[in-house]
C-alpha cells in the first residue's frame, strides 16, 4: 500500500473522530501541520520512536509528552499515539496534507493554482476568485505563480480540470487552424 494511499486512510479516520468528538477542525489540522514541521526540523524524533529498542509504553509516553509540550488537540494526540505504536510517525506530513484536503473538501473550498504573464493585481485576483467560484459553485483559494511564456492571459489548475486563457495557447490554436487550411 502506498504511503499516500495509507495517509489518505488515517486522515479519513482522523476526520471521522475528530467531527465525532466535536472538535474544532482547524484546531486539528493546525495541530497536524505543527507536528508535520516539527518532524521535518527535528528527524530525530522519529528515528528515537523508531528505534526497535524502544517499548511501546515508552513510545506512548514520548507521543503523550510531545503533544503535551505542544498543546495538541485530543484527537491528534490519539493518532500520534497510535502511529507511534504502529511504527507509522513517517506518514505525518502525508497524513496533514491529506487531512488539510478533506476539511477544506467539508467547508466547500477548492484550491486553484494559478499562473499568470505577469503579477495580478488584489483586484483582479478577486474577481478571478470569484469567477472560479462560479464555475465551481464552491469557494475557491488562490495561489498565484509567474511564467512570462505564457505571454498574457492566466492558466488556473483545480483538481485535475486546466482552465488556459492564455495568450500562448490562443496563438498556438490559431497557428494549427492555419496549417489545417
Amino acid at each position: 500500500m502506498s504511503l499516500r494511499t495509507s495517509a489518505n486512510r488515517y486522515a479519513k479516520a482522523l476526520f471521522d473522530v475528530a467531527l465525532e468528538e466535536q472538535a474544532d477542525l482547524a484546531k486539528v489540522d493546525q495541530d497536524l501541520q505543527a507536528v508535520a514541521g516539527a518532524m521535518q526540523e527535528s528527524p530525530e524524533l522519529l528515528l528515537a520512536v523508531g528505534r526497535r529498542s524502544v517499548t511501546d509504553a515508552a513510545r506512548q509516553s514520548l507521543m503523550e509528552a510531545v503533544s503535551k509540550a505542544m498543546l495538541l488537540s485530543a484527537p491528534v494526540t490519539k493518532m500520534l499515539v497510535l502511529l507511534a505504536n504502529s511504527g507509522k510517525l513517517n506518514l505525518v506530513p502525508e497524513l496533514a496534507a491529506a487531512f488539510r484536503e478533506r476539511l477544506l473538501s467539508h467547508q466547500n473550498v477548492v484550491r486553484a493554482d494559478v499562473t499568470s504573464a505577469a503579477p495580478l493585481s488584489p483586484e483582479k485576483t478577486k474577481a478571478l476568485e470569484e469567477s472560479l467560484s462560479t464555475v465551481t459553485g464552491k469557494k475557491v483559494e488562490i495561489t498565484l505563480s509567474i511564467d512570462p511564456e505564457l505571454l498574457g492571459g492566466v492558466v488556473a489548475r483545480i483538481g485535475s480540470t486546466v482552465y488556459d486563457g492564455s495568450v500562448k495557447t490562443q496563438l498556438t490554436n490559431m497557428r494549427q487552424e492555419l496549417v489545417k487550411q
